[in-house]
């Protein structure tokens, strides 16, 4: 008899035991944060929105964004880095989270190490545009006008290592033309200077520049992208202007810190191919000219050491430093 009462209580503990697991949870099982590590009214900041409301239909819980914006979004990125893997911390991350570390001379994290990848979100060519009494009306005759005139020409961009900065420094380097770089306190400034002929292009998002060349402020030269723009299909690419293998685009992704399991990855994954399906979601981030691009989250690690490696010698070559 007490052999059986043993084994009965030894089967009761399992079965208890398994009931317990069987009754935690699936995630979400309570509020996600979305961290937004720049302003409102950004790009990171819309994904972060719309993302917050999709998948926080999808889960049927509460999904909330938390700006968390300074230092380039080392700040935000410092602060996720250090949260629970548990999937209930998230970050939309543009791509300025992997050339910080070749801009600043100290980042307290490791962009691909520190995080956990999930998915690409989007995309979005760069569009060259130049005040509408610069002489050049495409790329070959700004490269060849550059190039008589070297130093003479000033290319504007939001600030020192943004994406429109590091275009530029591309674009130079292709090219090879002496040509000056302007930082602004923002893309709306150097817009205003491009359009007052204070200074002569910009390589400015397609969100942004869209409007401004439809309303016939400035002059469309060429899209960054290896392939015409939908929102703009009569812009050349500078590749094919005479320059093949040149392609930037300003993408973002979305990240969690690292060590997340992969059962939660997989299901944050899938509700974010969900959310990017989604038909007012592609009208509406269309029309901001981004491409969505969802992807595994072993081809957004991929992307991440490509876009790290391959800005880190742009960087170099140009100097560039953010103290």
């Amino acid at each position: 008899m007490k052999v059986l009462s043993f084994f009965a209580t030894a089967a009761a503990l399992w079965l208890g035991a398994g009931a317990a697991v069987l009754a935690e949870p699936a995630y979400p099982a309570k509020p996600v944060t979305i961290v937004a590590a720049y302003p409102p009214g950004g790009t990171v900041d819309l994904l972060s929105r719309v993302l917050s409301q999709k998948l926080g239909a999808d889960w049927k819980q509460t999904v909330i964004v938390e700006n968390r914006a300074g230092a380039s979004g080392i700040i935000g990125s410092q602060y996720v880095a250090k949260q629970p893997a548990d999937g209930y911390t998230l970050m939309v991350v543009p791509i300025t989270h992997v050339t910080n570390s070749s801009l600043f001379a100290k980042v307290p994290y490791d962009p691909i190490e520190d995080f956990t990848p999930i998915s690409m979100l989007a995309a979005s060519p760069l569009m060259l545009v130049t005040n509408n009494s610069f002489p050049a009306k495409n790329v070959r005759e700004l490269v060849a006008l550059a190039k008589a005139n070297p130093g003479r020409f000033n290319c504007g961009s939001g600030g020192n290592g943004t994406s429109q900065h590091l275009a530029c420094e591309l674009f130079k380097s292709t090219t090879k033309v002496d040509i000056k770089h302007v930082p602004y306190k923002g893309n709306a400034a150097a817009m205003t200077d491009v359009m007052g002929g204070q200074i002569e292009m910009l390589f400015d998002q397609m969100a942004t520049a869209v409007p401004h060349v439809r309303a016939g402020g400035v002059r469309a030269i060429a899209v960054t992208s290896a392939k015409r723009s939908p929102a703009m299909p009569d812009v050349p690419t500078v590749a094919e202007s005479g320059f093949p293998g040149f392609e930037t685009t300003a993408w973002f992704g979305i990240v969690g810190p690292r060590g997340m399991p992969k059962d939660v990855v997989d299901r944050i994954n899938a509700s974010v191919r969900k959310a990017l399906a989604r038909p007012e979601v592609q009208k509406l981030l269309g029309a901001q000219g981004l491409e969505l691009t969802p992807s595994s989250p072993e081809q957004f690690r991929d992307t991440l050491k490509s876009e790290m490696v391959k800005w880190a010698s742009v960087i170099k070559q140009a100097g560039i430093t953010i103290e």
